[in-house]
């Protein structure tokens, strides 16, 4: 989902994309990874691959999550150093942050406080891909950079039941209930939490200005600025997706973090803010999952 944004935004700018997608080269695989880099020699690299998933998968999959993306990061960061890359873009997450940092969360919040136990090995992973940016910057003096993007949807993401993030999940389940004529859809959690929301084209579009004009050392958060509870969330996909029937909330499974807005006035203060609210976004999302729904389900 990421990396297609980001190709088709840079497309859009006129650069040159190259290299294979994470589907066309394991990126688990060292030596492929530096073999890719040294042939292709681009000018810049961003970093979008990553094993992500929601809540369910996190808890199932705890060593996948953090060795798999352990690998991938510190194999494309370290055949960027070797390959002589002159920009790197490395993208971490907003799970980064203690579980309780002050609200909204600020760059310097990172490591302050414990993580999310339902999402720690992720977490962990992400903390490590920063720290490498940062030591490389330190060591050899690059001039690479992190960004801390908020929750992110839109089309092509994760829409698997058993292992997608929360707002796809939503989509997924409410589009069976509506066409099956079900009168109820469950959901984990109270539906107190509260969330903050990307479209990934306005993701790609912060990345292509902090390649331009983000010089630093701390990772720079990117968000909506506007949360949501989990509870206002499903209502909203309800609405979206045509589902009148009743939204039951399973206090009995793990909410999660309580709450996770980031404060993205740095980014702000560069000239960007996201364009599509979420209700939109939600309604393109949507509609690009209907036109490719058996493809998904077979994901």
């Amino acid at each position: 989902m990421v990396g297609s944004a980001i190709s088709l935004e840079a497309k859009n700018q006129r650069h040159e994309v190259i290299g294979r997608s994470s589907k066309e080269l394991d990126l688990t695989n060292r030596q492929a990874v530096f073999m890719e880099l040294e042939r292709i020699q681009p000018d810049a690299l961003i970093i979008a691959a990553a094993k992500v998933g929601g809540i369910g998968a996190n808890l199932t999959l705890p060593v996948d999550f953090l060795s798999i993306n352990l690998q991938i990061q510190t194999n494309l960061l370290d055949a960027a150093h070797a390959s002589g890359i002159k920009k790197v873009l490395f993208l971490g997450s907003s799970c980064i942050y203690p579980k309780l940092a002050p609200q909204p969360i600020t760059e310097s919040a990172l490591l302050s406080g414990e993580l999310e136990p339902t999402n720690e090995p992720y977490a962990i992973a992400k903390i490590a891909g920063l720290k490498l940016v940062e030591a490389y910057r330190r060591q050899f003096g690059h001039k690479w950079i992190s960004a801390m993007p908020t929750n992110l949807y839109g089309p092509r993401d994760n829409f698997n039941l058993e292992t997608a993030h929360v707002l796809p999940a939503l989509i997924h389940r409410f589009h069976l209930a509506q066409q099956e004529g079900k009168n109820k859809v469950e959901i984990w959690g109270d539906g107190i939490p509260l969330r903050e929301f990307l479209h990934v084209q306005d993701l790609a579009r912060a990345c292509m200005i902090l390649l331009e004009k983000y010089d630093e050392s701390v990772a720079i958060n990117v968000g909506s600025g506007q949360e949501i509870s989990i509870a206002q969330l499903a209502l909203l996909i309800a609405k979206v997706t045509g589902f009148t029937g009743d939204i039951d909330f399973n206090p009995d499974r793990p909410n999660g973090t309580p709450r996770k807005l980031l404060d993205s006035s740095k980014i702000s203060n560069l000239g960007w803010k996201p364009e599509i609210n979420l209700e939109e976004g939600i309604a393109s999302t949507y509609d690009w999952f209907v036109k490719n729904y058996e493809k998904e389900l077979m994901k």
